[in-house]
Parts: C-alpha cells; structure tokens; sequence
C-alpha cells in the first residue's frame, strides 16, 4: 500500500517538537499496515481536535494549549510518514536491474 504523492514543506516551531520534516517531492512512500493504522488514527484526532477547536467560542489565538496539542499531533504524523521507506521509481528499478546484468556479464567474459 503505498501512500499519495505529497509536497511537504514544514518546519515545527514548537520547542516540544524535535522534528523538521524533509523535503521530498513527488514521491511515494511505503506504508506498513502498522503505519498507515496509526496514520489513520491521528487524522481522526487531528480532524476532532480541530473540530471542536473552530467550534468553541471565542476568537483564535496563537498560544493556545490546543493549537499545540494539533501541531504536536501533525508533528508525529508526519514523522510517522516520512519513517517510512520511499518506493523507488521505475527507472531507479530499471537502472539497478541493468546494473546487475552488465556485472554478472563482465563477470563471464574470459580474461
């Protein structure tokens, strides 16, 4: 099950977040089922967080202890995400193969 091309840009500001997401695009990634399980659950707490967050009232401020806790829970989504091993291209497969057939042929011809 490999996971949707993305273009992910983000560094975390939060000092209780380590992680800065690399940047890689257009290409996929390898998602084990443990993975993608645990993928899945944080977008559903990231989306009721959220949720109840616009749904409170008051105005929006950048401090809040929930807006932490939802950019805690990206943070480790992401990190999950990008844990995972990147699929290669066709053409990477293609040149390995070519590769490993042009060793095995010098390895045949008499010397």
């Amino acid at each position: 099950m490999a996971a949707p091309v993305t273009n992910v840009s983000y560094a975390q500001n939060s000092a209780d977040v380590d992680f800065v997401s690399p940047i890689q695009t257009e290409r996929r990634r390898y998602v084990s089922p443990e993975a993608g399980r645990g993928l899945e659950i944080l977008g559903h707490a990231i989306d009721y967080l959220m949720d109840e967050y616009l749904n409170k009232p008051g105005c929006i401020s950048v401090g809040d202890d929930e807006l932490e806790a939802v950019q805690m829970l990206m943070a480790l989504n992401r990190q999950i995400y990008f844990s995972c091993p990147v699929v290669k291209t066709m053409k990477e497969r293609w040149m390995m193969s070519l590769q490993r057939f042009a060793a095995r042929v010098t390895r045949r011809v008499p010397g």
